[in-house]
């Protein structure tokens, strides 16, 4: 078995409108019971995945927070991969008129376009926090904690190789994960981007692509080819 992990990304991916259909949850359950591993690589907070979606213990691993934070759904057990966020940038965030703002266990999260006042704020008291962006989403993190920090603690824990992994997602923060992957797949509702970045794009959106590569690897995994020769080697330059 070449591929023993799947990790994917929640909204846009598995999910559409924030819900997993029928088809996507049974073709999980079939991953696992072919004897591998299925991990969560999600932007959400843990209490806002929880709302939308709570068959959290099909998954090995979940790295919420955009990497930010891994969690053990056999177990409830949580581990911050970051710092918390200071309150003093908060509140000058909140103050600045950022609506919605919404404080994870390590992450920051508003929306467009406030990226501006995001900005703003870790300049004038002098953080060391990152901007990502997750389509209108916007996101503040510690500096260098990404989905690639959540996805190498995840492969850590489960002390498989990266190269052991398909990985598959929509957006700009997905890539800092699928790089890392054996086997890297943009949804059809992927931006465009990210799509030139990956292995190989599907022909379905969201859920519907998920499926549509997961059934290739469990029929046959010689059935996913690279799409084209040298991919691998310039996705990671």
């Amino acid at each position: 078995m070449r591929f023993r992990v799947v990790a994917a990304d929640y909204d846009g991916t598995l999910a559409k409108d924030g819900r997993v259909d029928k088809r996507t949850l049974e073709t999980l359950v079939r991953v696992q019971a072919s004897g591998r591993k299925v991990i969560l690589i999600t932007g959400r907070e843990l209490d806002s995945l929880q709302s939308v979606f709570p068959e959290l213990g099909l998954f090995d691993l979940i790295a919420a927070e955009n990497g930010a934070l891994l969690y053990y759904p056999s177990t409830g057990k949580e581990k911050l991969l970051g710092s918390k966020p200071p309150a003093t940038f908060v509140k000058m965030l909140q103050r600045s008129g950022a609506n919605p703002v919404s404080v994870g266990r390590c992450v920051v999260a508003t929306v467009e376009p406030y990226e501006v006042e995001v900005a703003k704020a870790i300049s004038q008291l002098g953080l060391d926090l990152q901007i990502i962006l997750n389509r209108e989403s916007v996101m503040v993190l510690p500096a260098g904690v990404d989905k690639g920090t959540g996805f190498r603690a995840a492969m850590a824990e489960l002390r498989l190789p990266a190269a052991s992994v398909i990985g598959i997602g929509d957006a700009e923060n997905d890539y800092a994960f699928l790089s890392l992957c054996g086997f890297s797949v943009a949804v059809a509702n992927a931006i465009p981007s990210l799509k030139k970045r990956v292995h190989t794009v599907t022909s379905g959106e969201d859920g519907a692509g998920v499926v549509e590569v997961l059934q290739k690897m469990l029929a046959n995994e010689d059935s996913l080819e690279v799409a084209h020769s040298g991919l691998s080697d310039r996705i990671r330059r």
